[in-house]
Order: C-alpha cells, then structure tokens, then sequence
C-alpha cells in the first residue's frame, strides 16, 4: 500500500507499486508507473509516459519526465524508464525520447544523479553512472556503465561515453569517449586511462597492464590510427578489455573521438 502525503496531487490513473512514499506537495501525472518501495520525498514533479524502478529515491524539486526541450518535438507519446536503486537529488531533470530518437530515454540501475544534473531527451544511461552537480547529457548521448561525469561538464548530442570512462570538472565534450579514458578541457581532449576507477572496479593488474599498453600504441605519433588500430587488434586479439576500446572506435558513428593533445601525457593516471 502507497503512503501519500495530503497536500500530494497523484493522478487516479497513475499506478503505484508497494511501499511508494510520496511526500508533500508531489505531483504525479496520469501515465506515471512507480515500482514498489520508491519514496518521493517532496515537490516532486513526474510526468509523461514514465516508469521508475523500485527502491528509487528522488529529491526535492527534480522534474521527471516532462516534454523533451527539442523544438522538433510535436507531442509524439514517447517514453522515459528509469531503473532501480536510483538516487536522483534537488532539481535534477530527466526528460523523454523524441520520434527523432526512438521515442525512449532509459536510465540503468544504482545511477546518483546530484543536484541539478540534467538528462535529455533520446539519451541511453548504463548501471553505476555518477553524474556529478549540474553535469549535463544533450540528447541523444549514450553513457556506458560505471561512468563518471564531473561537475559542470556538458556533453553535445550523439556523443557516446564508454564504459568505466570519467569526464573532468567543466569539460565540453564534443567527441566520443574510449572506454576507461579520462578526458578534461574546455574542448575536451583524452588524458590517459581511469586507472583509479579501473582498480576500484576490481579490474586485474594483467588486464590494466594491457590496457596502458594498447593506449600507448593506439595514441603513438607514428603510423596513422588505422595502422596503430589494426595493430593493436592483432597483438591483444585475445584481451577483451583491449577489444572493447578497438570496437568502440570502430562503430560507425557521427562523432569524432577524444584524442590526447598533441605532446600531452601519453598515458596519463597513476600506476598500475
């Protein structure tokens, strides 16, 4: 059974799952579905077609689920899914997909999204990703799981960001993100490997050896990315965790990847 708080305006359509807390002042719209045991603290506003997995808990004054900021938009019945186990504080904002999308934005499982971060719409969040205060995905964006996104960072459309990568504090990231890469900058350029992150994920200490190494070879100034990429597929052909960077910037997609500046660091992090 839901507790609901009386000043709370919850939509008779909206289904509630087991054990929903909805606080003060809460606003539930007619096409919302919220999992067993979320807990809506107060001034709460979710909208749209959304569902929010269980045991999630959400903030003062985040919007969730209103219309895409797309002008493109034209009322299109698009969806929004959040997983379970999420944390999503003060004034954050989630939004829907657009017809332009896939008509969905889907949030993973155990994600902390801080103060005023913000989702649009068409985007694709995996599990464990932080996003730090008033870090900001475009649309269309893909995260990958594990993924820390620093403060005040903001990612243009159709970016992707791979799995267990971090963006810096204030960075503008124009360009895919390799896996395990960290990228800083007003312009955001690649600043070697997540190393921290990598050892606090329990990654081995062959598998980051493995990693630093195919860095060093794929960001080399000799030969061209082709050559270098080609030769790193063949000499780790048997390391996963080398062969998802080499499929990540082998997909087609619109975007450039980060690269590190010309006479950077060519490995950057701590040691293995």
């Amino acid at each position: 059974m839901a507790t609901l708080h009386p000043t709370a305006l919850v939509d008779s359509n909206a289904i509630l799952g087991q054990d929903v807390v909805i606080g003060p002042y809460c606003v539930i719209g007619p096409n919302v579905e919220l999992g067993d045991n979320v807990h809506l603290i107060s001034h709460v506003v979710v909208d749209g077609r959304t569902k929010i997995g269980a045991e999630t808990k959400i903030f003062p004054f985040a919007s969730i689920g209103q219309i895409p900021q797309d002008l493109k938009y034209h009322g299109e019945p698009s969806t929004l899914e959040i997983g379970r186990r999420n944390q999503i504080r003060e004034y954050v904002t989630i939004q829907p997909g657009t017809e332009g999308g896939g008509m969905i934005t889907t949030v993973g499982d155990n994600c902390l999204f801080m103060a005023s971060a913000h989702v649009a719409h068409d985007c694709k969040v995996g599990d464990n990703v932080i996003m730090a205060n008033n870090a900001t995905l475009a649309g269309h964006v893909t995260v990958g799981e594990w993924a820390f996104l620093g403060g005040l960072c903001a990612v243009h459309q159709f970016v992707r960001i791979g799995r267990h990568a971090m963006i810096g504090g204030m960075s503008g990231v124009e360009s895919d993100v390799i896996p395990f890469g960290t990228v800083i900058g007003n312009r955001a350029h690649l600043n070697g490997l997540n190393i921290v992150g990598l050892k606090r994920r329990g990654f081995t200490r062959d598998e980051i050896h493995s990693l630093r190494n195919a860095y060093r070879l794929l960001f080399a100034p000799e030969g061209t990315l082709q050559e270098r990429l080609s030769d790193v597929e063949e000499q780790y052909k048997d390391h996963p965790v080398v062969n998802e960077i080499t499929a990540f910037i082998r997909a087609e997609t619109n975007r450039q990847f980060c690269v590190p500046p010309f006479g950077g660091s060519p490995i950057g992090g701590e040691s293995a």
